[in-house]
């Protein structure tokens, strides 16, 4: 079951930061205006040129793009210094795809700057355990307070950061 307030964006914030899951889902969104999204944009939008990009999914979430030929979800990410965050975005994609009608969709992690790329298929324990991040994202968004700040090297280079530390 899909939960409405859950999309790619927030799978993935769950994965590096629970505070910045917690601001973003009060909409204070401050990566528009961030370099480091527009680079990501760019890195997609120019290694693959002939693909339709930012394919809007119902949920608010967004494709990088769809190989519908042969049913790959494509994740384009400039970096994988935040892998494991990638990869639960995409699976909650393909996990998303299936509830929604779409079978046998499989996806591709790329990442052109370092020239590599990770399969990746959506497994049972995968559906479970997406089913469980579920639950706790809506208790992490629910409390009424943020959680507490981490301080890792990341925070430096990340959009919230003067929210946590100025």
């Amino acid at each position: 079951m899909l939960n409405p307030r859950v999309n790619g964006t927030k799978i993935s914030y769950y994965f590096i930061c629970h505070r910045k899951l917690w601001l973003f889902d009060r909409q204070l969104q401050f990566e528009s205006d961030f370099n480091a999204v527009e680079e990501g944009k760019f890195i997609s939008e120019t290694t693959y040129p002939d693909e339709r990009h930012e394919i809007q999914l119902s949920d608010g979430a967004v494709l990088d793009f769809f190989d519908n030929q042969h049913k790959v979800v494509h994740e384009v990410k400039k970096s994988d210094k935040m892998e494991e965050a990638h990869l639960w975005q995409l699976k909650y994609y393909l996990y998303y795809l299936k509830i929604s009608g779409v079978p046998g969709v499989t996806g591709r992690l790329d990442y052109p700057k370092l020239k590599k790329t990770l399969q990746v298929e959506l497994t049972e324990d995968d559906e479970q355990k997406i089913q469980k991040i579920f639950d706790e994202m809506t208790a992490i968004v629910n409390n009424t307070a943020p959680p507490e700040r981490l301080n890792k090297k990341f925070c430096k280079t990340c959009a919230y950061y003067e929210f946590c530390w100025a």
